[in-house]
């Protein structure tokens, strides 16, 4: 089975490849000829994921997924959220923690609870489905650990005593919220082609 996923993140394709095995034929936006910027305007990480699977199955019509995710911090009402990549107005992501530390001062350990979430839109053969993953944890006070990217340094999955730019690669992956979003998606695909 053919799809198309709906990105030009080579470190997320590999990791989806190797998920999806050989039964399925994985494109990627370039393969398709889809040179296009995927639109991210709903407001919603559902709806931006949403948004860009439609783009790619409406004007091109292949089977696609496209995945978007974000930090809800629940003393900020659920901030960064979906604008978690641009929370600084910029994609700059050591300015995207410094104003999430910024505005998280004062609050105590127990008030800087927070949770990573993805959401994985599917379009097969022109039926949506959508798949959610999450991590709770907390933000920590200071970024700790060199590995990772976004507001890895600065969030502490629940059950563990290191940031997740303290983890390797490899245990990261294990327990985060993408992960989990796309094991769903992948069990799910897995089923359509027995």
């Amino acid at each position: 089975m053919e799809l198309c996923f709906a990105t030009n993140n080579t470190n997320k394709l590999k990791e989806v490849t190797a998920r999806l095995g050989d039964a399925f034929t994985l494109k990627t936006l370039a393969d398709i000829g889809c040179t296009d910027e995927l639109p991210e305007t709903s407001g919603t990480i559902a709806g931006n994921s949403r948004q860009k699977a439609e783009y790619v199955w409406v004007n091109f019509g292949i089977s696609c997924f496209a995945d978007d995710s974000g930090l809800e911090v629940d003393v900020l009402d659920g901030e960064p959220g979906v604008d978690s990549a641009f929370y600084s107005g910029t994609r700059d992501a050591a300015k995207n923690i410094e104003k999430l530390l910024e505005n998280l001062a004062g609050q105590l350990f127990q008030n800087r609870k927070a949770r990573f979430k993805t959401i994985f839109t599917l379009i097969l053969h022109g039926v949506e489905h959508q798949f959610e993953g999450t991590i709770e944890g907390h933000i920590l006070t200071e970024p700790r650990g060199t590995g990772g990217f976004g507001y890895d340094p600065v969030f502490q999955p629940e059950g563990y005593d290191r940031s997740f730019a303290e983890m390797n690669l490899d245990e990261k992956n294990e327990i985060s919220h993408r992960s989990r979003a796309l094991a769903k998606m992948v069990a799910y695909l897995k089923e359509q082609v027995k």
